[in-house]
Order: structure tokens, then sequence, then C-alpha cells
């Protein structure tokens, strides 16, 4: 009895399941309601009619018809829309009994009031499809209380948030997040994802953006960005929110941040402060974090320099922090924007002051490959550096009538900074004697002014398609800085033994001055419905100024004798007249630009010291074209060519030898020309909504013609003179490609799993002469990378989980001394997971791993493994109180470490930074928002 029912209800549970896994079809053809035409590329979804989520999608095909297969048992919506015609609705069930559905035709009715990008109508739908843009509905996906922009991203399926905050969109870069189609505190995306609450999200928006030009003119310049657009709800727009960080740690470290947000109908009012030692140099915790525990890489230039960083180099003179020594940081900033006379007139202000002290003890091993032989240097060294950066910008935009706009855009910037270091370096020649040393110490304190101010007119004429535009842009820059030089270098013989003595003693003063004038004018001809041409001219003044003097002492104390030999005062005026046509056809699916400038430049140069003076002349042809087809909204295929020029700095103009390291003197080179650089580039993205499936190629190889290189002098006791050459029989290539394959598998309880391939590499050139031998030898450099990672994150309502590895191959090999190369196989990898648990505790942790191999350059390898944890408990309904323990580097292995090469020279360099570390910290979270509509 018992085996008969346990094999009826075997039976029971067999047929159940059989019949829940029935799959339909769904067809039908869409057709204008008035005239019976065949609507091509109708948007049909299905969606569950329980929470209107996304189950299908599709569009009709060139006949009208569509077809969706591999739907199952239940209740669903049918949506089905095309641009400026009502939707159509229908509610439908599935089972046994009907087994597909065959709406035949769907007669769609035209609506000629309504927008043309409005397709879908249902508030409740989590995906629209809108042209070009997908727009996510915010409140068809759970959040926890307190989630930021960047918890609700992780969510929406196709965008990928990685553990330094970088999204990646449908298999492409976004670099720029607005906040209701304005930027909010600039263009860093991390201030609105990490800071701005989910809660106060009504929909996600993503899109290319175009430039301006592009926008205005409506003929496609191939520059756009991958966008995401935040529109708020309309009852957060008015209130305020805000929060309170303060953090203390073992070893002294802390951390303060307080932000404030006034929200107010079309104004945005902001506020924001951090104080801390522990890396953190902006809003947020996590992007602090990132910066102090580094970031593992290998970069590739166009010069021929490649670099492989742990930690990172530190960008003190930007006032970032980038895990190279321990830093001390104090930032604030503001933003406002606001609209009024009905959206015609609006503006846009930030100002952000950031004061950051960074101490720093390194040890470099560099290796310089010479014709003859090679110079190993071990160096130690010491700095003390501060700088305080003030910025402010200002955009305003006036529509001043139905067909002409303004667009001002003013930023100014003041910078003091105050540097002290000191160096204690040894050189070795090739079999392990004593070659030279140095002792050494410099100061400096400097200052430096920024002023840029811009105008973009628009004026649209009465041919539609016909406009001009006028841009006009002046930028200043005036940088001085004084300081002291003091350099005891001793030089050695073969068998180790004193040969000379040099010191340097000396004053430093150095004022550099920049003015950069220049005005374009754009007229856009339509020639046909298709066909566009696109003409310009330009003008530009280009006057640069360096003045570099380096006093003696008469008397102690006393710095007033001029070293001609290290002082010069250089001008240098450059006049450009630029003119060009483009050519651009578009097509529903086709783009094709194409045309090319010509640019007239004269230099005239003028060394004041010695009343010198350089004047030549050049005529540059800066081709350009580009194709793109649009298979659909999600894929996209695109081809561009690119010619441009590359200027000498006044610094590579400048004929003086600086002598701030005695031991490696830059000397300026006035007869050196510029380079003309050619670039290819093409890329492959598609995205298909349903499986979330995203691929993407992008790859770019360039050229250049009388490439700008280096060319370096080195002496029998190690002493190096170098300058900037063209390079006339030889030419440098570069080329990269990034790749990448993700989609959701639905086995692994829909986790995204994704492959990624990059590749980079060139061939590049320098001059080297030892005067041992003699002899000029061109150095060949070819440098390749390549990094293949594997990726998988899943992001559920309680939990997270996220991982990237992959080995990595990186080499350098030069035709000087092959058999010194730096190359090898290494590996890398990150991750990190989080869960809730009851009683509002959150639990995450993350890691990063890296491995550098020993190569016939370096005799030692490198590998570390870096783990951070954190334990937060919420306090209230919605958490608005929390309290987070947190362990920075909990295995205590976190070291500063960078293997980098340029031209002939190889160095690994080992440095202080921030290792383990427990803090307690206390986060208030405050709101009120709410209020009605905004004020229209």
């Amino acid at each position: 009895m018992k085996r008969t029912l346990l094999c009826l209800c075997f039976l029971v549970f067999v047929t159940s399941y059989l019949k829940a896994q029935i799959v339909h079809q769904i067809k039908g053809r869409t057709i204008d309601t008035a005239s019976t035409t065949l609507l091509s590329g109708s948007t049909i979804a299905v969606l569950n009619a329980k929470d209107s989520t996304l189950v299908k999608f599709t569009r009709s095909a060139e006949n009208g018809s569509f077809e969706i297969n591999g739907v199952k048992n239940g209740k669903f919506i049918l949506l089905v829309s095309y641009p400026k015609y009502a939707d159509f609705v229908d509610h439908f069930t599935l089972d046994s009994t009907k087994k597909d559905i065959d709406y035949g035709k769907i007669n769609l009715t035209g609506m000629a009031k309504l927008l043309a990008d409005v397709i879908i109508k249902g508030e409740k739908a989590a995906i629209k499809i809108k042209g070009d843009t997908t727009e996510f509905n915010a409140s068809s996906y759970s959040i926890q209380p307190n989630d930021k922009v960047e918890d609700l991203l992780k969510k929406l399926p196709g965008i990928q948030v990685d553990k330094d905050g970088k999204i990646t969109a449908q298999g492409k870069t976004v670099p720029k997040v607005l906040v209701d189609g304005e930027e909010f505190f600039g263009d860093d995306p991390t201030l609105v994802t990490k800071n701005l609450r989910a809660d106060m999200v009504d929909k996600v928006q993503l899109y290319e953006k175009s430039s301006d030009q592009a926008a205005f003119t409506g003929v496609d310049d191939g520059q756009k960005t991958q966008t995401i657009n935040i529109k708020l709800k309309e009852d957060k727009k008015s209130g305020y929110f805000g929060k309170i960080d303060a953090g203390y740690g073992t070893k002294d470290f802390y951390q303060g941040q307080a932000l404030f947000n006034r929200f107010k109908a079309k104004q945005k009012f902001s506020v924001y402060g951090t104080a801390a030692n522990n890396g953190t140099t902006g809003l947020s915790w996590e992007d602090g974090n990132k910066l102090g525990a580094g970031n593992n890489n290998m970069q590739m230039g166009d010069d021929g320099s490649m670099w492989f960083s742990y930690g990172g180099g530190d960008d003190l003179e930007n006032g970032n922090y980038y895990g190279e020594g321990i830093p001390q940081a104090l930032t604030g900033g503001a933003h406002y924007d606001n609209k009024w006379n009905s959206d015609k007139e609006s503006i846009n202000t930030n100002y952000k002051l950031g004061a950051l002290g960074i101490k720093t003890t390194k040890n470099t091993l560099s290796q310089n490959n010479l014709p003859d032989g090679i110079i190993n240097t071990n160096t130690d060294e010491t700095s003390d550096r501060n700088v305080f950066r003030q910025k402010i910008d200002a955009v305003y935009t006036i529509t001043l009538d139905t067909t002409s706009n303004l667009k001002v855009s003013v930023d100014g910037m003041l910078k003091n900074s105050d540097n002290t270091s000191s160096l204690n370096s040894i050189g070795l020649r090739g079999d392990n004697s004593k070659l030279n040393e140095n002792r050494q110490s410099n100061s400096n304190n400097g200052k430096e002014q920024n002023f840029n101010i811009s105008a973009f007119y628009t004026k649209k004429l009465k041919k539609v398609g016909r406009n001009y535009s006028v841009n006009i842009s002046q930028n200043l820059n005036d940088i001085n800085s004084d300081g002291f030089l003091n350099s005891v270098v001793e030089y050695y013989d073969e068998s180790s033994s004193p040969l000379r003595k040099e010191v340097t003693d000396q004053l430093k003063k150095n004022n550099t001055q920049n003015s950069i004038f220049s005005t374009n004018i754009t007229y856009n001809e339509p020639l046909t419905k298709s066909l566009a041409l696109v003409l310009n001219y330009g003008f530009g003044i280009n006057e640069s100024r360096s003045d570099r003097k380096s006093f003696n002492q008469s008397t102690p104390g006393n710095y007033d004798i001029l070293d001609k030999e290290f002082s010069n005062d250089f001008k240098a005026s450059q006049y450009i007249n630029q003119g060009g046509a483009v050519f651009n056809y578009k097509k529903p699916k086709t783009t094709i630009s194409f045309g090319s400038k010509v640019s007239a430049v004269k230099f005239d140069q003028l060394e004041q010291l010695s009343n010198q003076s350089y004047n030549r002349s050049f005529i540059n042809w800066l081709p350009q074209a580009s194709y793109m087809y649009k298979f659909s909204a999600q894929k996209a295929f695109r081809f561009s060519y690119n010619g441009s020029t590359n200027q000498p700095t006044v610094n590579q103009l400048q004929p003086v030898r600086v002598n701030d390291n005695p031991l490696y003197q830059p000397l300026g080179n006035p007869d050196l020309a510029p380079s003309f650089n050619s670039r290819f580039n093409a890329s492959y993205n598609a995205y298909k909504v349903l499986s979330q499936q995203s691929i993407y190629i992008n790859g770019s190889f360039s050229f250049v013609n009388k490439a700008i290189v280096s060319s370096t002098e080195t002496d029998a006791l190690g002493k190096t003179i170098a300058k900037s050459v063209n390079l006339s029989d030889k030419t440098p290539i570069n080329y990269n490609v990034y790749s990448g394959f993700s989609r959701k598998v639905k086995f692994l309880f829909d986790t995204n799993v994704g492959f990624n391939f990059n590749a980079s590499g060139n061939t590049n050139y320098s001059y080297v002469k030892s005067q041992l031998s003699d002899v000029v030898e061109l150095n060949q450099i070819v440098s390749t990378s390549f990094t293949p990672s594997l990726q998988i994150n899943r992001y559920k309502d309680k939990s997270e989980i996220y991982l990237s590895f992959g080995p990595s191959y990186n080499a350098q090999v030069a035709s000087l001394q092959k058999d010194r190369a730096n190359k090898g196989w290494g590996m890398q990898g990150w991750g990190g997971f989080g869960f809730t648990l009851p009683k509002k505790i959150k639990i995450r942790t993350d890691g990063e791993y890296t491995y550098t191999p020993k190569s016939p350059a370096f005799d030692t390898s490198f590998e570390q493994v870096i783990i951070n944890a954190s334990v937060t408990k919420g306090f209230f309904k919605n958490e608005d109180l929390k309290l987070t323990i947190r362990g920075n580097d909990l295995f205590n292995q976190n070291r500063g470490f960078r293997r980098s090469s340029y031209s002939n020279m190889i160095t690994q360099t080992s440095y202080n930074n921030i290792s383990r570390y427990f803090m307690f910290s206390l986060v208030w979270d405050f709101n009120k928002m709410g209020g009605g509509a905004p004020q229209k």
C-alpha cells in the first residue's frame, strides 16, 4: 500500500513538473491602423502579470511579423510599442489548454501629440526600450535601507560595478553619471553613485551622450560617451539628506566625513568635507580605501614606456593619493545648480578645495642599458610633500530664442605646494664596482594659477539642418617656484677608488607662463536628406615662456651669481590657422564620415639671455574617417581613422640643461619638429536584454612619423645628458585590444559570468650613446602585455559576491642588453562577498592577490595577499545609524611595489604605505524629503 501511494505521489509530481515545463509560442504582425503600413522594428515585450518584470523581448521583422518562443506557463502582459503610436496592451494566460497564441494583425494607432521617444507607458514595467535609451524602473528592484545608487546599479541587468566603483554598462565603461540630466560635482561618477540615496531614484536611463557640437548639428562626429542619468522621484526633489561619518582606529588612523544636500524644485545645493589619514581623499570610504590599497595593473604608453604597479605612483600635484607614502588629507566642496525662466536659463557651479600632505620613504633599483654594458643604481629617498588646491567652475546656458543658444564656461584654480626631499644613491658598473655616489637634498615652494573661459554659440537657420556655431576660448596658466638644490657627487675608478668630487649648492627660480587663445567656426549644410557637409575654420595663438634661473653663492647665504649653464629665458609663440571640410552620410543604421583639416603652424622662438631666435613653419594634414553600422539599439560596429600632430612642449624646446638631478640632466632641443600620429580604431558591441549577454571588442593601432624620442649620452662616470629628438628612419607602432564576454547563467543561481582578454604592445626607439665606445646606437624597445581574466558576480537583496582573476604576461625587451630583459608570467585577482544577517548585521570582506615574477633584470619576485573585512550593525527602522568595525590588510602584507621601464631604463621601486589597522566608525544618515511636486 505504501509503495502504491509513493508511486502515485511520484506520478503526480512528474506530471505536474512536465506541465510546468511546457513552453509556448506567441506570434503576430504589427500594422498601422490608418495606412495598413507594416511596422518593422516594433518593440514586443512579454511581462510577468504579477510584477511587470521582463520575461521575453524582441522586435518585429521587415514585414512586421514577430515570434517569441520558450514562454512557460503563467499569467503575462503583452506590450507592443512603436514611436508616435499608442501602445497595444493585452493580458493573457498560458497553460496546458492554451499552448500557443497567434495575435494575427495587431493594429497600432498613431498619436501625433505624443513625444517621439515615449514607447511604453506602463509605470510598473521594469525595463523600457526607448529608441537608443534603456530605462530601468527603480521601484521594480528591491533595495535595503540606506542603500546608495551604486547598490541599485549592481542589481540592474547589463550593468556591473567593480570593487573600485568603476561602472560598465552593456560592455562599455561609463565615465559620466548625471542627476536629472545635469552634472553633479563635475564628471566624477562616484560622487553620485556612492552618496546619492537609492530610495530617491525613480528611473535609471542608459544611453550614449553625443558631444555638444553633434547634439546641436545632428551630424554624428563619433564623440559619444556611455552615460547614466539618474532621474529622481518627484517627491524627492524637495527636502534635504546627508550623512555624518566619524571613525578612529589603531596606529592613530582616523577619518571624518560630512555631506549635506538640499533639493528644492529645480535647485540643488550640496556641501561636503572630509579629514582623514587612512587614504580617504574624497566622499566615500570605498573610494579612499581603493586608493589606499592600491591597484595592480600593467600599463603601456605610445612612447615605449611600460609600467607594472601595485599601489601605484602618487599624483600629488593633482591633489590625489594613489598609495605611495602616508597621507594626511583635508578636502571640501560645494555644488549648486538651478534652472529658471521656463528652463531657458540654467547655471551649474562647483567649488572644491583640498589639502594633502604625504610623507614617503622609498627605495629604487634602476638598470641603465648602454651599448657597452649596464649601470645599476640603488637609491634611498625620503620626502615630505604638501599641496593646497582650490578650484571653482561654472557653466551658464541660455536659450536666446527658438533658434539660438549660448553656453559660457568658466573655471579657475589656485595651488600652493611645499616639498622637501633627500636621497642617497650608489651607482655600480656591471661588474659591481662602484661608479658614483650622490647625496642630495631638495626644497621647493611653488604657486600655480590657472584660468579658463569659453563661449559656445549655436544658431539654426531657416533651412532644416542648416546651422552654424562659434566657439571661443582663452586659457591662462602661470607657475612660479623657488627652492634650493644641495648635492655632493663622488666619482670612482674601476677599482672603486675616489676620483673626484662635484658639489652643487644653488638657488632655483622657475617661472612658466602659457596663454592659449583659440576660435572655431563651424557651418553645417545639408546637401540631401542623408548627406551633410560640415565646414570649419579656426585660429589660435599660443604664447609660452619658461624662465629658469640658477644662482650660486657669492658669500654664505647670499645666492646672487647667475649660473648661465643652467639658466635660460625662452619664449615660444605659435600661430595656427586651421580649416577643414567633413562629409557626413547618415541612414537609420549606417553613419559614414570622412574629410580632412589643414593646419598651418608658425613657430617664433627666442632665447632672451643669448638673444638667439628660431623661426619655423609647418603644414599639417589632419585626415579623418569613420564608419558605424548599428544593427540594433544594443549592437553596433564602428571603425575610424584619425591623423593628428604632436607639437613639442616648451620644456622640450628650451635649450637649457636642468640639473635637479646632477647625474641625469635633461637638455632642450629648439630644432625639434612636431610628429604625426596615425590611429585606427575598431569596436564591436552587442548586448541582449533577456539573457543579459554582452560582448565587446575594442582595438586600436597607431604609428608615428617623425616621432619625438629620447636621446641620451652617458659618460664614463655615469652622468647622463638627455634630450628629445625626431626619429627619421624608423616608425614606432602601438596597439591595444580590449575584449570581454559576459552573461547571466541561470543554473548558477543567476550568476553573471564573464571572460575578459586585454592585450597591448608597442615598438619604440631611443638613441643611446656611451662615451666608452663613443658610438650612438638606436635602441629598439619591444613591449608586450597579455591579461586574460575570468569574472564572476552575483548581487541579490541580502548577499553579493564578486570575483576577478587571471594570469598576466608582461615583457620589455630592448635591443641593447637583450639578456637583461624584464619579462615573465604573473598572476592577479580580486574579489569579495557580503551578506546580511538577522538583527540588521552586515558582514563584508574583500581581497586582492598579486604575483610578479623575477626576471633577468630583477632577481626577486613579489607576492602578496591583502584582505579587508568589516562588520556593520544597523540601528532604528531604516538603519539611519550604523556602527562599523573594519580591519584593513588583516594579514599585514600591503607593501608598496612598482616596476616600470622607459627608453633604456628599467626600475623597481619599493615604498612605505598604509598597512594593517583596525577602525571603529559611526555613520548617521539623515533625510527629510517630500513636500509635493517641484515648482514649475
